[in-house]
């Protein structure tokens, strides 16, 4: 597998990304994989890594690149450090629905344009923060991704916000799933409930699931809530739906 460091030009700046690409003599299906608030790191590339090879190529940029070059936080992120949730905010303040939706077409158009990558196969997977980019991915490109995954997704409802991500659905055509935690402030019980009456108005194949005994960032290792067995069931449920309809 051949593995390359990159940066990306796109509408705010320079994005850096990492390309997993596997051995193969055909052009393969290929994944975004959008990381979580960390960015790119180790616990990501090995996530990334170990999709790839399963016979997609897979490409990984840092969204925050308007803020900061990996590593994003220039320390631990522990549990009740105020430096954390500030560090957040700086990272996600540049990321308005219109930015996001011009960065995922250029990663989009990036994949799609290697010549190991079948464009008329591709799908995206969301963690954290990532999970409302998948969604906006599938919906700004939707004859193109045709599965899109997302983890704890934060905030993919949002009461009265023009810009909650659960308002782009109708523009979606991709298979979807969502795994949920059902230990998660970004999305509450009652924001799940309300995400799912939109799924089901939409009309389109998904599946939404919430994970019991889980907390918002369970299925990543370096994370302090990492829960393995879930983590390996979310990954057995991303392995499917991509393999159903991507391959």
């Amino acid at each position: 597998m051949k593995e390359q460091d990159l940066q990306l030009q796109l509408p705010g700046g320079t994005a850096d990304a990492v390309l997993f690409t596997p051995d193969s003599a055909h052009p393969l299906p290929a994944v975004l994989h959008i990381p979580d608030i960390g960015s790119i790191r180790d616990a990501h590339r090995k996530m990334a890594r170990r999709l790839a090879g399963e016979g997609f190529v897979v490409l990984m940029p840092n969204p925050f690149y308007r803020t900061s070059r990996p590593p994003v936080f220039s320390f631990e992120r522990k549990p009740g450090d105020p430096r954390v949730p500030e560090r957040m905010k700086e990272l996600i303040a540049p990321l308005t629905p219109e930015a996001q939706e011009q960065d995922v077409v250029a990663y989009v158009d990036f994949l799609a344009s290697q010549p190991s990558v079948q464009s008329e196969k591709l799908g995206v997977v969301g963690y954290c923060i990532g999970g409302g980019y998948a969604l906006r991915t599938a919906a700004v490109r939707p004859d193109q991704i045709r599965a899109m995954a997302s983890f704890h997704g934060g905030g993919l409802y949002k009461a009265n916000d023009p810009g909650s991500p659960h308002l782009v659905l109708p523009r979606v055509k991709a298979r979807l799933y969502f795994g949920h935690a059902d230990q998660d402030q970004s999305m509450t019980a009652e924001d799940i409930t309300h995400f799912e009456d939109a799924l089901k108005r939409w009309d389109g194949k998904y599946e939404s699931e919430t994970y019991k005994g889980s907390r918002h960032g369970w299925t990543v290792p370096d994370n302090p809530v990492y829960n393995e067995p879930g983590a390996e069931r979310a990954y057995g449920k991303l392995s499917e739906l991509f393999k159903a309809a991507l391959c």
